[in-house]
């Protein structure tokens, strides 16, 4: 049974805050499962970690409970994340400089070469992908890109 009959059309959908949530919600699944397939292929390393690096490589070393807080997992999950990722060489743990008690995780080497490659595939294939859009449609999404920073982070 098709449900399609039900579903409104996507310019009447985005006239109101439900229709245009909707639309919104749809389109940012599809283009972050898109994403996600156009990682390195040779990247066995799970969203979840790939994000973890690419956090530490923006903001830099952080704290697990930071790391987990800002990826929204509780911390034992963060505590095994960061053991995995610690034990095949992409992040280092140290303690704090005043707080002995305090770990700080930061990235090696190999997490900031693993990082930069995968960012290089994806923006490559969506550079390209751009490329495709009018200068009109690529001018929205400049200002767009902002709006959608604030709704990711937006509790």
């Amino acid at each position: 049974m098709s449900y399609a009959h039900d579903m409104p059309t996507v310019q009447h959908a985005v006239r109101s805050d439900t229709g245009l949530a909707s639309e919104l919600r749809l389109a940012v699944m599809r283009l972050r499962r898109r994403l996600a397939s156009e990682r390195d292929p040779d990247n066995e390393l799970s969203m979840g970690a790939m994000a973890v690096l690419g956090a530490l490589y923006r903001s830099g070393e952080q704290t697990p409970g930071e790391l987990a807080a800002h990826e929204r997992v509780q911390p034992p999950s963060m505590t095994r994340l960061l053991k995995c990722l610690e034990e095949e060489g992409y992040v280092a743990r140290r303690p704090h400089e005043s707080d002995g008690r305090v770990v700080l995780v930061d990235l090696t080497e190999l997490g900031r070469t693993t990082v930069l490659a995968d960012r290089r595939r994806r923006d490559a294939w969506l550079a390209t992908a751009l490329r495709d859009l009018s200068p009109e449609e690529r001018r929205v999404l400049r200002s767009a890109a902002p709006i959608l920073e604030r709704l990711a982070r937006h509790d």
